[in-house]
């Protein structure tokens, strides 16, 4: 989350950002290999991505948070192309990073974006969820 912030602040080629943080990490800390593919797969399906984002917020697009938007992003992404990350799981490490580094509420918007999104992106798993719950 924060190379993706980094990058979408300071405008950087995102080869940069990567050695960047690759120098400034410890890679027993975290996934490298997922590290660098969120990092470069971001950016290059970033049209679509932001298209999903902007279907399912209830503000001008260029009004959301930097932080919020990289989040969105980051979730947008997984709901897409990451099938092997449940739904729940996406949402969940989304709204924990807001609660880290966004503003007080942002959870709140994060959680209530993906939850909509969730609906659209990935019905079929949660239908299963609804169902149990009635």
């Amino acid at each position: 989350m924060q190379a993706l912030y980094g990058w979408l602040i300071a405008n950087s080629d995102i080869k940069d950002v990567e050695k960047f943080y690759r120098a400034d990490r410890n890679p027993k800390n975290y996934d490298v290999e997922y590290f660098i593919h969120l990092l470069h797969s971001i950016p290059a399906n970033l049209a679509e991505i932001d298209a999903h984002i902007t279907s399912c917020v209830d503000r001008p697009f260029k009004e959301l948070d930097p932080i919020e938007l990289t989040i969105l992003r980051i979730a947008t992404y997984e709901f897409q192309y990451s099938f092997d990350v449940p739904f729940k799981v996406v949402i969940h490490q989304a709204v924990d990073l807001a609660q880290m580094f966004g503003s007080e509420d942002s959870y709140k918007f994060i959680n209530s974006v993906l939850d909509k999104m969730a609906h659209i992106m990935r019905p079929n798993e949660i239908q299963p969820v609804l169902e149990a719950c009635n």
